[in-house]
């Protein structure tokens, strides 16, 4: 495996252990900014911050495995 490789798959790995966890899909993100209705914010912003990351190293990582 690659340096990119490597470092892509310790990084998707880190996101469940981060203190603001990682959403598996943005149905989840949708959900909790409708419920919290303004509150913690700050939460949501990290929340969508961590997916966003998720989906660009996933995009990334499958890139390097169709290297068509």
């Amino acid at each position: 495996m690659s340096k990119i490789e490597d470092f892509i798959e310790r990084e998707l790995k880190g996101l469940d252990r981060r203190f603001v966890t990682t959403p598996d899909n943005r149905a989840y993100l949708e959900a909790l900014a409708k419920g919290n209705r303004g509150s913690m914010d700050i939460v949501l912003m990290q929340l969508s911050i961590n997916y966003g990351y998720k989906i660009a190293l996933e995009n990334i990582k499958d890139k390097l495995e169709n290297k068509d």
